[in-house]
């Protein structure tokens, strides 16, 4: 009975945290898909990539619990909490080269943009040489940051 009772523990953690990864899953696919600059991606992230790491864990727990003479009935509930986990992970590696891709993307616009507004400032001679000089630095500086 002990150890059946471990197992339904397990299951149950399982479960848990599954559920709790698909809701921070949506939230992140929803970040993704709409902003670029969010103060809670960083922690969003930290925080699937935590979820993962538990759920990883508690798979671990079941494995050794299986393997100690478990049933094939709970074989086949451990391959799916499994198959769930990995399908998860590449989820939200995936949506994660994206956000960054997304980021890029947004940075280099932005970088264009500074670079046509200094260019016009120049060509219309609205800018002292100093203010093009300062705007031009300003210019490499944020991109030689975006290298390192």
């Amino acid at each position: 009975m002990d150890t059946q009772s471990s197992w339904d523990s397990l299951r149950k953690q399982a479960r848990n945290l599954e559920a709790e990864l698909d809701d921070q899953m949506h939230m992140y696919r929803k970040l993704v898909s709409t902003k670029v600059d969010d103060s809670n991606e960083g922690n969003l992230g930290s925080n699937i990539e935590q979820l993962l790491k538990q759920l990883h864990q508690v798979i671990s727990q079941m494995q050794a619990w299986v393997s100690s003479g478990g049933s094939e009935i709970f074989s086949h509930t451990l391959t799916r909490h499994q198959e769930i986990h990995h399908d998860l992970t590449q989820e939200f590696n995936r949506l994660r080269s994206s956000l960054r891709a997304k980021r890029e993307h947004a940075s280099l616009l932005e970088d264009f943009r500074e670079f046509d507004r200094a260019r016009l400032d120049i060509e219309e001679g609205s800018g002292s040489q100093e203010q093009s000089l300062l705007k031009e630095r300003a210019t490499l500086l944020r991109s030689t940051g975006q290298v390192r």
